[in-house]
């Protein structure tokens, strides 16, 4: 994946312009060994992408400044890069986001933003409505999936089930569920205004559907 390594590269050009360039290659190569594991199903560069482009689409609506898209770009690549499907709640999470410390230190990375990737990294644990800025484009971008077009969205549904092929049917069913649900109990999916009316309603239809036939 040359272009995400690009992708990568500049981002960091503009965020610590005094990163070496070694360092910047060799973290950015294991971050991309890490998003393709074998293991994973959905939880790929093809998720990373789908972040990148939505991040795109919340900018271009004013969502998040220039900036802040940099910036959330950097928040995708660490946010699923420790992705273990067995580990318990949250393990992954607060894993990924103590790499992305690690990391962005040694890279001279400023310290807020430093904190900024860690806090929204921790923050996809629960997936909860933040207020504004990056804070809610991020959570929109990850959440995009599932507003994604029909094809797209079984094709996704399928992608989390092979992931999860270890667990039983019943009890993948009834923990799918339990994770689908809380979306459509609250008054929106999404944090962002752009997000609500771009994606809201397609997003809840698929999340029905899904639900229906998890029974």
């Amino acid at each position: 994946m040359p272009a995400l390594i690009t992708w990568w590269k500049l981002d960091l050009a503009d965020l610590a312009p005094g990163a070496h360039s070694d360092a910047v290659q060799a973290i950015g190569a294991d971050l991309l060994g890490r998003w393709t594991e074998p293991h994973r199903s959905y939880h790929t560069t093809r998720h990373l992408v789908e972040v990148f482009w939505a991040l795109e689409d919340l900018e271009q609506a004013g969502a998040l400044s220039a900036r802040e898209g940099t910036l959330g770009r950097l928040v995708g690549w660490f946010h699923d890069a420790v992705y273990d499907p067995s580990a318990t709640g949250g393990d992954n999470e607060q894993a990924s986001a103590d790499l992305a410390a690690r990391d962005l230190h040694a890279l001279g990375l400023p310290e807020d933003d430093v904190a900024t990737v860690r806090d929204l990294v921790v923050a996809t644990t629960s997936h909860d409505l933040p207020d504004s800025g990056l804070a809610a484009a991020f959570h929109d971008a990850d959440l995009w999936i599932l507003s994604a077009p029909p094809d797209r969205y079984t094709q996704y549904t399928g992608q989390v089930r092979e992931e999860y092929a270890a667990v039983p049917d019943e009890a993948f069913r009834s923990g799918r569920a339990a994770v689908l649900r809380p979306f459509l109990e609250r008054d929106s999916v999404y944090a962002t205004s752009f997000a609500r009316e771009a994606w809201e309603e397609r997003a809840r239809q698929n999340l029905a559907e899904e639900l229906r036939a998890l029974g």
